[in-house]
């Protein structure tokens, strides 16, 4: 068998790097990564179509790709797959001949057959569970696929079909295969993780699920992402409270919005006044770090109810905010709504939320400054020798600040290793420390 060499590029969540790591792992043994496509037997693009910028980047991912390959001498396979294709598959095929194989999300199992058809092989050696890409520091753990809520903005359950629970079993054995390659920190990541086992019979909500992983060997950060309001019962957390480490108190709890008739018209699943669920992780957790997303300009959103918000973030004062101007997309409820808000206006508030939570970030950040704690370093920085990419407990990769570190030139940071730093000061989103 000859070496396979692959380019890859993942856009989109984390959800879908994992399902690209799946991908790359069964390629098997006989594949290697190239960062030039030129030099590429395949290239793997992973698209994702969740709104219409995303949507964007990935045809014109695409196309540069097509271009940069279009006179190589021995031209790649170009193989599209994710959320792009599940959503306009059939106009996508029509419109980008120069794509030799397309994958849905749904077809994801018969990714190997296909590869191997389309660089006419027979099969691949020794596939792999799965290909990491994160690096040593951490890795992604997907729980679930798919979304059985019905938000009126949202593509993901059109794309990605009903919520669908991994099993207790699989979930572990992917689990134990990436802490046996030395990385020390989980991300639980799913479109809501909170409903893991509910399709499955489980009514214990998250209980099962964490005191299958907790014990687990190696472990030394278990991190949740995409926990929805709802499943935060008092059971849930008072069974996370008493798990204590290695899960980190950090709760990523997306309210999109604190209006409650804003929330009603979003058709969330929680509608009911958000600070109910921020009492009730407080008062479980008073040390918690609290990350959430909003939506700005959603169809109906007033001043009054803009302001509304505004005062909400300044009163809970999250650890981190992502804020999102709204997008109307094709074939959701929310696109056909009247009272939608001007993209000035809309662009106008996602600006001010942004520049309040700026000012509360500043200010939590400085509350470290003189402090000792552990910091998983991530690599070296690229542009500065002897500073390396770090995170705190309450910094989750890719969305949240970092931690940078220095070291004596003696000393070696090795990427995946936590260290203890002083922190020596702050920015807006980022902390400097020493070793």
């Amino acid at each position: 068998m000859t070496t396979i060499n692959v380019h890859t590029v993942s856009l989109g969540c984390p959800k879908n790097r994992v399902d690209t790591e799946r991908m790359l792992g069964a390629l098997g043994a006989d594949m290697a990564a190239v960062d030039d496509p030129r030099d590429a037997d395949l290239i793997l693009v992973n698209t994702c179509g969740f709104i219409r910028p995303a949507v964007e980047e990935s045809v014109s991912t695409v196309l540069e790709l097509a271009e940069t390959v279009r006179d190589a001498e021995h031209r790649p396979v170009l193989a599209v797959t994710g959320c792009l294709v599940s959503r306009y598959g059939d106009e996508l095929r029509a419109e980008l001949p120069e794509v030799d194989l397309w994958l849905s999300t749904r077809e994801s199992a018969q990714w190997p057959a296909l590869a191997a058809q389309a660089l006419a092989r027979r099969g691949f050696r020794d596939p792999a569970a799965r290909r990491l890409s994160t690096g040593p520091a951490y890795a992604y753990l997907k729980i679930s696929e798919g979304c059985s809520h019905r938000c009126r903005f949202c593509t993901i359950p059109s794309i990605r079909g009903p919520h669908v629970s991994r099993t207790l079993e699989e979930i572990e054995a992917d689990a134990r295969d990436m802490l046996a390659q030395g990385v020390p920190e989980l991300v639980v990541v799913g479109q809501d993780v909170t409903a893991w086992g509910h399709d499955l019979g489980e009514k214990n909500g998250l209980r099962p699920l964490l005191a299958r992983l907790l014990p687990l060997p190696g472990l030394r950060r278990l991190r949740l992402m995409y926990l929805y309001p709802a499943g935060l019962t008092n059971s849930v957390l008072d069974f996370m409270r008493q798990a204590g480490p290695p899960l980190l108190p950090y709760f990523d709890v997306p309210l999109q919005h604190a209006h409650p008739d804003v929330l009603k018209n979003m058709g969330r699943p929680f509608a009911a006044d958000p600070r109910l669920v921020v009492e009730r992780i407080r008062s479980r957790f008073p040390e918690a770090a609290l990350r959430t997303s909003i939506i700005v300009g959603y169809p109906g959103e007033t001043e009054k109810r803009f302001r509304a918000l505004m005062d909400f973030v300044a009163e809970v004062r999250f650890t981190h905010l992502g804020v999102f101007a709204y997008q109307a997309e094709e074939g959701t409820p929310a696109a056909a709504m009247s009272s939608q808000v001007s993209a000035r206006v809309k662009e106008e508030r996602r600006a001010a939320l942004m520049e309040l939570q700026a000012g509360i970030s500043a200010e939590h950040l400085r509350c470290y400054v003189g402090e000792e704690m552990d910091v998983l370093i991530e690599g070296p920085h690229p542009e500065w020798p002897g500073l390396s990419r770090g995170r705190a407990w309450f910094q989750a990769p890719e969305v949240d600040g970092l931690t940078f570190v220095s070291a004596p030139p003696e000393k070696t940071l090795r990427p995946g290793a936590i260290v203890r730093a002083r922190v020596e000061s702050s920015t807006d989103y980022d902390l400097s420390a020493l070793v």
